[in-house]
């Protein structure tokens, strides 16, 4: 299968302006790449800069030196040196992103939440809203709860309408930061197994995982940050 993600050579320090410009450094050095229909699980203590690692993918985050390469239909874009117009056209097109925390739209109804992604691209609002609506049943959320604005919801609530919005629209490269931590052993199986399936369907995945019984279900390889690790 064809390299989907590839990072080369990938640096980052955060600079704290409020704290007399003290330098935390992250990451030195670090350099993998996912294939379509992989998953590669991003390991190391906590703190060591596992979900900074998703946000300069997604390009939340610059990275102060390296290249992060996203492929899709041939063409190849440098996340690194992305424009912002080119970002926001990248994360409807290519890359997905299930964050540790939903921020939505206050007042939203939960449907449209996650059916939101769909909206944009040609789908209809009936056929955008009928597969959210799909997903949400899979992920245990009743129906009376998916006209509701998820800030209503318990925290495992709101996170499987998070993983739902994320999981809708079929995108190449798929970024998961800590998708099971708020989920009972029920929904983090369900879960688990809409990974499988992404990874069947030819996403390339990269994830944030503690829980060792998942990471063995989901990786094909592991990257161990403490290789990459800067001594402070």
């Amino acid at each position: 299968m064809p390299v989907a993600l590839e990072l080369i050579a990938v640096s980052k320090t955060f600079t704290m302006h409020l704290q007399g410009a003290l330098r935390l450094p992250v990451v030195a050095g670090l350099t993998f790449s996912v294939r379509a229909g992989e998953c590669v699980v991003l390991a190391g203590r906590s703190g060591i800069g596992k979900s900074s690692v998703l946000k300069m993918i997604f390009g939340s985050y610059r990275c102060d030196a390296g290249q992060i390469l996203v492929c899709n239909g041939g063409q190849q874009t440098d996340v690194a040196h992305a424009p912002p117009r080119r970002m926001l056209a990248l994360r409807r097109s290519t890359i997905g992103y299930v964050s540790q925390f939903l921020r939505a739209v206050p007042r939203v109804a939960a449907i449209d939440v996650v059916a939101e992604p769909l909206f944009g691209n040609g789908t209809s609002r009936e056929d955008a809203r009928s597969r959210a609506g799909e997903l949400l049943q899979r992920l245990n959320i009743p129906g009376s709860l998916r006209s509701l604005p998820p800030a209503t919801f318990s925290g495992g609530e709101q996170q499987r309408v998070n993983i739902a919005r994320g999981f809708l629209p079929k995108l190449p490269v798929l970024l998961l930061d800590e998708p099971t931590a708020s989920l009972d052993a029920a929904n983090c199986a369900i879960v688990t197994s809409l990974i499988v399936e992404k990874k069947k369907q030819g996403a390339a995945i990269v994830a944030v995982v503690h829980d060792e019984g998942v990471r063995e279900k989901i990786a094909d390889a592991v990257v161990d940050l403490t290789n990459f690790a800067v001594a402070a």
